[in-house]
């Protein structure tokens, strides 16, 4: 099973980070890879908290034929296309395409981690995730998305918005 998150909270020349999203999920079919399943797009607090507006989260889960890395190339394109220059970490976006998990690969290299390293924390990548992938298990952790949910914190500023495939 292979997935990706989607995340944005700037305005593209797209639209809102909604329409972002949309638009990211079509460049990602029209270079090839097929989208199986879109989530709902959350609306979740910036993580580092900020002062940043809220982002549009998202997950899919794709088949492609292409190796994880080049995959990754592919989402980095992509991100590349829609404007985003990475300045320092967690800085707002007008784009964050992320490999979560290719199938049960594991991935170290150099700055490529596969499956992501901090997802099992994080609200805003789980929600979604639990929504394409329900019986999906963390290939390092060994634990099912619902076990890893049953972890965030009770209030963790994440919130369903609106479906992403229109």
């Amino acid at each position: 099973m292979i997935l990706i998150a989607l995340g944005a909270n700037l305005p593209s020349r797209f639209g809102e980070p909604e329409q972002t999203l949309k638009r990211a999920v079509a460049d990602i079919q029209a270079r090839g890879i097929r989208v199986i399943k879109q989530s709902s797009i959350w609306k979740t607090a910036p993580v580092p908290v900020s002062d940043q507006p809220w982002y549009r989260n998202a997950v899919i889960r794709v088949e492609t034929n292409l190796p994880a890395l080049a995959l990754l190339d592919v989402l980095h394109d992509i991100e590349a296309d829609f404007g985003r220059v990475r300045t320092e970490k967690n800085a707002s976006r007008l784009l964050d395409l992320d490999l979560l998990a290719y199938n049960t690969d594991i991935i170290k290299e150099e700055d490529v981690f596969v499956p992501h390293p901090r997802m099992h924390n994080r609200a805003f990548v789980l929600k979604p995730l639990q929504e394409v992938a329900p019986q999906w298990i963390h290939p390092v952790l060994s634990r099912s998305v619902a076990d890893l949910i049953k972890d965030l914190p009770q209030n963790d500023g994440s919130e369903k918005s609106l479906p992403l495939a229109a």
